[in-house]
């Protein structure tokens, strides 16, 4: 009896592993790696010699009033110059300026450092007509930022707050304590260079050979980046919290073999610019178990500048086992794509209370192709706005203010081959919105096992294409999908709330092929409302 127990203990034991394992739990980084949808390049966490440079032997005092901006670049010079180990940060306040990283170096804070980043100004410099990140390195290879200490910008001494974004309480407080106001009332800055920082920078257009001391005047406005690590090789984060950035906490650039791991990134949800974790132009990349708090985008892809012809400049990227709270978007594309993107999975994610879930987003201008996107097992609750999300008209007037379509070049936003699958989300204003161009339509993109519930359903203006197979749209929206100048669309086996009045409302001179199938639409008053010109061959109950 004894051994039967333990036997039928063993066997629960096993099954509940091998079940975990089946939803997407006890999968470890290499996992991901070895299972991508797509061939992946070389990720390996990079390797330092075993020697250990800790910054109190370099003069460093962690008393949170000490400035040991000096103390930990000698650190660092030291580490470098013996052949490269770990610079340690111990458990302490340490007040800094910029830190600048080196090859082969991995700077770990210990538990219990937290990194304080000064808010005096007149520490940081300006970087070729940007501000220069506060922790930064570039053109390296083997480097690292381990540990669970905490690294705080300042970034409240830098950002300006939109009154819109503000609760009445904090608005009122930041006013009291100083700043300026913009004139119209609706933005506050916390310095008088910040708020006329972009004007200043207008009047040094078209101006040649410019310095540091002509972008002087502008350098409360040009809020550094928190973190950025550009065009380097074996690339570690492991461990660290990045909170309170003056813009975009980590901005990876141009990295190969990259791992971003166990980061938290802690930035209010009205931080101006309050990007947490950008890959801008990275290839080989994994960004796994992390946890996000954003003023703006939470997750984000980019892509921007010269290309090699054929090749993505963001390419082979992973993003596994996140989540993100309180951010425009939990996965975001774009806007810049004019790089080209290719083979990214983002797979067991979950967002919570941001605007947007999965925000695909570019426009004329700034686009390029972005394909074989693969989204799966994606959870999702309380989105402000859209569940899933493309839009070719960031930032600009948006549809209704087109014109038609204009001539395509290497500019054009192109979305296409995007593969969503067990996709689920409870509460959003709006369940699918698929916005293409007149000359550029979203196209081939396919939407299986997806539930959503959402006030408004399933919008397409410009899409071709699109297959959804097990879509089930629980919405008091009296039409299920609304289809304007969209074809070839295939609709398998839909759900939807029993109040719908209409099935699908198809409009606009381009829509034909759409079909519908496995779907029981018999009780919907209309199941087709086509509008002014639209042929009734364009749609096909079967």
């Amino acid at each position: 009896m004894k051994n039967s127990k333990l036997n039928l203990l063993a066997l629960l034991t096993v099954l509940y592993f091998c079940s975990s394992v089946a939803f997407g739990q006890e999968r470890d980084m290499e996992y991901y790696i070895k299972n991508a949808p797509f061939k992946m390049g070389t990720i390996a966490a990079p390797q330092f010699a075993d020697r250990t440079f800790n910054i109190k032997d370099f003069g460093a005092v962690g008393d949170g009033q000490t400035l040991n901006t000096g103390a930990i670049a000698k650190a660092i010079a030291a580490c470098s110059a013996a052949g490269g180990g770990t610079v340690l940060i111990p458990a302490g306040l340490w007040l800094t300026g910029p830190i600048e990283l080196k090859s082969n170096i991995n700077l770990h804070a210990d538990h219990g450092a937290l990194i304080l980043f000064s808010a005096d100004h007149s520490l940081y410099s300006v970087m070729n007509g940007r501000g220069k990140p506060q922790l930064y390195g570039e053109k390296l290879e083997n480097v690292a930022i381990t540990g669970d200490g905490i690294y705080d910008g300042a970034g409240d001494t830098w950002r300006p707050l939109k009154k819109t974004k503000a609760a009445p309480t904090l608005w009122n407080d930041l006013v009291k304590s100083g700043g300026v106001l913009s004139k119209d009332g609706a933005m506050w800055w916390p310095t008088q260079q910040g708020m006329e920082g972009e004007a200043y920078l207008k009047t040094l257009k078209g101006k040649k050979d410019l310095t540091e001391a002509d972008y002087a005047p502008a350098k409360d406005f040009l809020r550094p980046i928190m973190v950025i690590v550009a065009n380097s090789k074996n690339v570690l984060i492991d461990g660290p919290t990045f909170k309170n950035s003056p813009n975009f906490a980590f901005n990876p650039k141009g990295c190969t073999n990259l791992i971003i791991r166990n980061v938290k990134i802690e930035n209010e949800y009205y931080a101006q610019n309050g990007d947490a974790i950008d890959l801008s132009t990275c290839k080989n990349a994994i960004v796994y178990h992390c946890t996000v708090h954003a003023g703006d985008d939470g997750i984000c892809m980019k892509s921007s500048g010269s290309k090699d012809k054929g090749t993505a400049a963001l390419e082979n990227v992973i993003i596994a086992e996140n989540i993100v709270y309180h951010a425009h978007g939990g996965f975001v594309v774009g806007s810049n794509t004019d790089g080209g993107m290719n083979n990214i999975w983002v797979t067991n994610n979950t967002f919570v209370n941001t605007d947007v879930g999965i925000r695909i987003k570019s426009s004329r201008g700034r686009g390029g192709l972005v394909h074989n996107v693969f989204i799966d097992h994606i959870y999702m609750h309380d989105i402000l706005n859209e569940a899933i999300l493309f839009s070719t008209y960031y930032e600009d007037a948006g549809p209704e203010g087109d014109k038609g379509p204009v001539a395509v070049d290497d500019k054009t936003p192109r979305f296409e081959d995007f593969h969503i699958s067990n996709v689920y989300c409870n509460n959003a204003k709006v369940a699918v919105s698929i916005v293409g161009l007149p000359e550029m339509p979203v196209s081939k993109i396919d939407l299986t096992d997806v539930t959503i519930s959402a006030t408004k359903a399933f919008s397409a203006l410009e899409a071709a294409d699109i297959t959804l197979k097990n879509v089930k749209i629980i919405s008091p929206d009296k039409t299920v999908y609304t289809l304007n100048n969209s074809r070839n669309i295939n609709i398998v086996n839909a759900g939807f709330d029993g109040a719908a009045t209409v099935f699908i409302a198809a409009d606009g001179p381009k829509t034909s092929g759409i079909t519908v199938t496995a779907t029981n639409v018999s009780k919907v008053q209309n199941a087709v409302k086509l509008g002014p010109g639209v042929p009734k061959s364009a749609v096909i109950i079967k």
